[in-house]
């Protein structure tokens, strides 16, 4: 069920998408510290939310060349970052800022990441076993843990909610707190985390199906 290869004007493409994506990130950073926060650092807005995750890793696909860990990647994309692309679009309030461009600059980010997503997982590049899963699982609960890290330390002189799990801060997920208001914080936080797991879990699924029926087809 793994392709034998990697596609390397899939990766040229994608990197560069990565290297787009960072250069943007610089500029977002850039309007909203100087024209927007008048020169002060807002770490409320550190590039490193779920949505943050693909920027890195297409960047790094080239040092892991034909290697498992670039499939992790990959499959990660065509996972998770495919579930946040599209889900962000069920609250879009966090994506509205007061200049227009950065509004903009949202959007088409989030959108970006369906493509990213949809891009890995129809080539054939990402790993659609249940191994393939529970690496790219793998990969989201270690950016879980460094975005807990991140919370609870710089949490402690400035605002910053990396992966909309600080324990500092009540969960605000529209559908996630509808679901689980009678709950405290840490079990929401926990059915947060279990719920983008069981999101990407079922797209994992879909794709593997697609994947089966697809060899099927070429068998005969």
């Amino acid at each position: 069920m793994k392709s034998g290869h990697f596609p390397l004007h899939i990766e040229t493409v994608l990197t560069a998408v990565g290297i787009f994506m960072a250069l943007s990130e610089l500029w977002k950073q850039y309007v909203i510290t100087f024209c927007v926060n008048g020169g002060t650092y807002d770490w409320w807005y550190f590039p490193f939310q779920l949505c943050s995750i693909p920027m890195y890793l297409l960047i790094l696909l080239p040092f892991f060349r034909r290697s498992h860990i670039q499939r992790v990647f990959y499959t990660f994309l065509m996972d998770f970052s495919l579930l946040g692309g599209i889900f962000v679009f069920l609250d879009t309030t966090g994506m509205h800022y007061p200049i227009p461009a950065l509004t903009v600059h949202s959007y088409l980010w989030h959108i970006a990441l369906i493509g990213i997503g949809l891009v890995c997982g129809l080539s054939g590049i990402a790993d659609y076993t249940w191994r393939g899963f529970r690496m790219s699982a793998l990969l989201f609960g270690i950016l879980c843990l460094l975005a807990e890290i991140l919370n609870l330390s710089i949490g402690r002189i400035a605002d910053i909610n990396m992966f909309y799990i600080s324990p500092y801060y009540e969960m605000s997920q529209a559908v996630i707190s509808v679901i689980t208001h009678r709950f405290g914080n840490p079990v929401r936080i926990v059915f947060y985390i279990l719920a983008i797991l069981a999101g990407a879990l079922l797209l994992h699924f879909v794709w593997q199906k697609r994947f089966l029926s697809s060899h099927a087809r070429h068998r005969f």
